[in-house]
C-alpha cells in the first residue's frame, strides 16, 4: 500500500485549499451518513500557534450546505478533560454565530467531529455519537416537537436542534476494515488507504495526499512534524512515569512515618519515657510531645 500524509497535517495544511474539499466532505458524509458539501471553511479562534499546541491539536470549523456548523478537531496527546473541552467548543460556537437581537430559532446547529489518537474515557468501541434526548423521569417516554415545531425548523426530532457529538477513537481501532467508516478509520490510524476501500472522499485521499506529491521542503516540515508529536508523547509519558515513581516514594515514606508514630503512641500508653521513644522509633521528642 502506498503511504498518504497524516490528516492532521492535511487539515492544517491542504485541506483549507477549496480544490481539496472532497476529502473533507467525504469523511463527514461518511460519519454523518448524509451527503455533505462544504460551503465554506470558517476562521477558528481555538487554533493555537504556541509550541506544543500546534503539534498537539488541530481544528478546522466549516459550514455545510444547510448553513450547519461543523467543528472538527484533531488531539494528539491525552487530555483528562477533553469531554468538557468537546462541550466549551460547541457552546462557544452557538454564541459566536448568532447576532444580538436574534430569535433563538437562528441558533445554528453545530456539530462536533473529534479525531482522538489516545484512549478517551473508557469505552469498547472505537466511534461514539452524543445528542441530547428530555426523557420523563415518570413514564420514560422521549420529549417530541410539535408539528408546528416540526414543520417551522425542519427537523423531525428535539436532538436534532442541540449539538451532536462525534468521537473517533482512531488508535483503538484493529480490525480489518469492511464498512466505509471503518475503511476512513483504518486511514486516519494507519495513514493508509485499503486497496478496495469505496468510502466517499477515500479516493480523492489518494489523488490528493500522496507523500509524493510534496515539494521537498513540505517533506521536510512534515516529518518534523511527525518528529515533534513522537517527542510530545515521550515527554508526556516520561512525566507520568516520573510522577508515579514520586508518588509510590512519597507514599512509602508516609507509610513508615505513620507506622512510627503509632508505635511511639503505643510506647508512650506503656508509660516509657519521651526520651526512650525517641530512641526506639527515631521521632523527635517534640512530635512524641504531641501525640
Amino acid at each position: 500500500m502506498e503511504s498518504y500524509i497524516r490528516f492532521d497535517w492535511a487539515m492544517k495544511r491542504l485541506l483549507r485549499n477549496k480544490a481539496n474539499y472532497a476529502v473533507l466532505e467525504g469523511l463527514l458524509t461518511t460519519l454523518l451518513e448524509e451527503k455533505v458539501t462544504i460551503q465554506k471553511l470558517l476562521e477558528s479562534e481555538s487554533n493555537q500557534e504556541d509550541e506544543f499546541d500546534k503539534y498537539n491539536r488541530v481544528d478546522m470549523l466549516a459550514e455545510n450546505s444547510k448553513g450547519e456548523l461543523v467543528l472538527i478537531e484533531i488531539q494528539n496527546n491525552n487530555e483528562y478533560a477533553y469531554f468538557q473541552r468537546m462541550l466549551f467548543g460547541a457552546s462557544k460556537l452557538v454564541t459566536e454565530y448568532i447576532n444580538r437581537g436574534q430569535g433563538y430559532d437562528k441558533v445554528r446547529k453545530v456539530y462536533s467531529i473529534n479525531i482522538v489518537y489516545f484512549s478517551l474515557g473508557h469505552g469498547k468501541d472505537f466511534v461514539y455519537h452524543g445528542k441530547t434526548e428530555f426523557v420523563g423521569i415518570h413514564e420514560g417516554d422521549v420529549l417530541e416537537l410539535s408539528p408546528f415545531q416540526k414543520q417551522t425548523f425542519k427537523v423531525d426530532k428535539v436532538s436534532q436542534l442541540y449539538p451532536e457529538y462525534y468521537i473517533l477513537k482512531v488508535n483503538d481501532f484493529n480490525r480489518v476494515a469492511k464498512t466505509p467508516l471503518e475503511e476512513w478509520i483504518y486511514y486516519l490510524n494507519t495513514g493508509n488507504v485499503p486497496e478496495n476501500a469505496t468510502a466517499p472522499g477515500l479516493n480523492a485521499v489518494k489523488e490528493r495526499l500522496k507523500l509524493d506529491r510534496m515539494s521537498r521542503e513540505e517533506l521536510n516540515a512534515y516529518y518534523k512534524h511527525l518528529d515533534n508529536i513522537v517527542i510530545l508523547r515521550d515527554n508526556i509519558e516520561t512525566e507520568r512515569a516520573e510522577g508515579r515513581a514520586e508518588g509510590r516514594a512519597e507514599g512509602r515514606a508516609e507509610g513508615r512515618a505513620e507506622k512510627q508514630t503509632a508505635i511511639a503512641r503505643n510506647l508512650k500508653s506503656l508509660g516509657m519515657s519521651n526520651e526512650q521513644i525517641a530512641a526506639a522509633t527515631g521521632l523527635a521528642e517534640e512530635e512524641i510531645n504531641k501525640l
